[in-house]
């Protein structure tokens, strides 16, 4: 347990690999560190916590090179404990280096304000004891990416920072392979489709990500398996991975997701629904250390099934 507002200082070293050879310093280190912004490092930078080959550099735009040397100094202030906790865990793999769960309905993936407890972080920290990677601080260990609390499905652990950091460089390269199952309102007219549309801050409620301008590229394939009379059963493929990407794209083309109330309809057609019909069912990657092809898939959950079953 550690004391409330103690204050400590993490200090981590990076080599740079061919993939981020040439990238700016600031963007290198939002990359590495997932779930930080640039923002953020930017501000380490400027305060001098960043040294590449031993030599400190307060440029953001600063062009690391291959086998570059970067130290980061990060102090942390610790407001809460984040504990272990004996929540059962729905393992669909794990070695030395991987753990990959199904992740249940509801639950928060990491804690954040209203959600310093149940959450998979800490499941995974009881289950996982001292082996979680580090690099994501404190209140994310182990965790490389995201799914939302009431999306289901597989989602990938790590359990050191050799393999967080090999994970991250996968992820940002868009070659993580992740297939998602949903059910959308109305009938999709498309078997198959592709939808582009730039991600980012809704400028009419920045609670929310919309389709705009200026925001990240995002890509996400999609077919249909199966048409019911007011409903469509579908597969998705994300290209890339922004924040609420399927739900906003499927948005944008005016078939949101069942139970989506935030970007769909607030009062939706079928009772009893706890958010999103959105299931991540596939997740494939190179393992970090076999440097093979792996694939794992979380079965459709019960809840998701008896809706198909009720449509049929």
């Amino acid at each position: 347990m550690q004391e409330e507002s103690k204050l400590q200082e993490k200090v981590q070293e990076f080599e740079v690999t061919d993939t981020y050879d040439g990238n700016r310093l600031d963007k290198f280190l939002s990359a590495i560190y997932s779930g930080q912004s640039r923002t953020f490092f930017q501000k380490l930078i400027k305060a001098g916590n960043v040294t590449v080959n031993g030599e400190m550099i307060q440029k953001n735009s600063f062009p690391v090179s291959m086998d570059d040397l970067v130290t980061v100094t990060i102090p942390e202030t610790e407001s809460v404990d984040i504990l272990p906790e004996d929540i059962p865990l729905d393992i669909l793999y794990e070695d030395e280096d991987v753990l990959i769960v199904n992740k249940p309905k509801g639950m928060v993936v990491h804690p954040c304000p209203g959600h310093y407890s149940h959450t998979l972080v800490n499941a995974v920290m009881y289950h996982c004891r001292d082996s979680l990677s580090g690099i994501n601080g404190i209140i994310r260990p182990g965790i490389v990416h995201r799914i939302d609390k009431d999306t289901t499905g597989s989602l990938i652990v790590c359990k050191n920072d050799k393999a967080h950091m090999d994970i991250a460089e996968q992820i940002k390269a868009h070659t993580v392979r992740r297939i998602y199952r949903g059910i959308v309102i109305g009938n999709v007219a498309e078997d198959t489709g592709r939808i582009e549309g730039n991600i980012g801050r809704d400028p009419k409620d920045r609670k929310k990500m919309a389709v705009v301008p200026n925001g990240k590229t995002a890509v996400t394939h999609y077919r249909v398996l199966e048409r019911f009379q007011k409903y469509t059963y579908m597969e998705f493929q994300l290209e890339t991975g922004r924040t609420h990407q399927i739900r906003v794209h499927m948005a944008s083309i005016r078939h949101p997701l069942l139970g989506d109330t935030v970007y769909g309809p607030e009062k939706q057609p079928v009772k009893g629904l706890e958010g999103q019909t959105l299931h991540a069912m596939t997740i494939g990657f190179i393992h970090p250390s076999t440097k093979e092809y792996v694939q794992y898939s979380a079965e459709l959950p019960e809840y998701f099934q008896n809706l198909l079953n009720k449509f049929s």
